[in-house]
């Protein structure tokens, strides 16, 4: 994203202004068309697509993955939001239940938070040993270059959101019942670990940013600007063409045999019609 140091953003930081709603439709409306164009040529390529969202709590994930998948096909585009590791899973190797997820021919799957828990929350929550972590760290882009060198393309994105805006969407989510479901106590108990995360997030970096599978950062303060980037990104990374498919022709209904489709539902249980 360019930098405009004319403008401050509504945080107060230097960055262009948050971006007007009516400006982020028009723009995303267009490139999910083009999300549309992509669908058809991995499907009729089988091509086979990971999509891996990191970043801080309150980052905008959800919302990025929903503007990817909400005009696509759930067939084509797969979200993995996997739960905490049940106990036989706990006794697994550590990527067995991400690789059970992996795409087959023609999808995409979209891991909202990957094997990369272990090199973040795990970490700086203790839910791994530090030998756990280390071989983590050292592991990681081997297991990577063996994914991409099967002919998976992989993309990875660290959506980087500001202190003082996490504390805001936190807030948000406080005060609004709508949002109160994304604030788990596990949440609450990493806000006070934003300098441990940091860490965490850098050594990440360090380590796991090779050749073969790349961190792409997005910063996300204004979510419909990371939003709007972040599709942009997977279209430009994906070498693919518009594929004109014959326009479809509804047929003529027959007319013979015609039956009361409305007989069968005389005296039915309807729900009150209160809109």
């Amino acid at each position: 994203m360019s930098k405009d140091k004319g403008k401050r953003g509504k945080n107060g930081g230097n960055g262009p202004e948050r971006m007007k709603r009516k400006d982020y439709e028009e723009e995303l409306h267009k490139l999910q068309v083009k999300l549309c164009h992509l669908q058809e040529w991995i499907k009729k390529k089988g091509l086979r697509v990971i999509i891996a969202f990191e970043g801080r709590d309150a980052a905008g994930k959800g919302g990025t993955i929903r503007a990817i998948t909400e005009r696509v096909s759930p067939r084509v585009f797969r979200i993995v939001a996997l739960p905490a590791p049940s106990e036989r899973q706990k006794t697994q190797l550590f990527l067995q239940r991400y690789i059970e997820q992996f795409p087959a021919a023609g999808e995409v799957v979209i891991f909202d938070r990957s094997w990369y828990n272990r090199a973040g929350v795990e970490h700086v929550m203790g839910f791994v040993s530090k030998e756990g972590y280390e071989r983590f760290l050292q592991l990681a882009p081997k297991v990577e270059k063996y994914i991409v060198d099967a002919g998976i393309i992989l993309i990875k994105f660290w959506l980087e959101v500001g202190k003082q805006e996490q504390e805001q969407r936190f807030q948000a989510r406080i005060n609004d019942p709508l949002r109160q479901w994304k604030l788990s106590p596990m949440d609450i108990d990493s806000y006070t670990h934003w300098d441990d995360y940091s860490k965490a997030r850098d050594m990440m970096l360090e380590t796991t940013d090779s050749e073969d599978a790349p961190w792409y950062i997005i910063h996300s303060d204004d979510k419909r600007r990371a939003r709007l980037n972040c599709i942009s990104h997977i279209l430009s990374t994906i070498p693919h063409k518009k594929i004109n498919n014959d326009k479809v022709k509804l047929p003529k209904r027959p007319n013979k045999n015609k039956y009361d489709d409305q007989r069968g539902l005389k005296g039915r249980n309807f729900v009150r019609e209160l809109y």
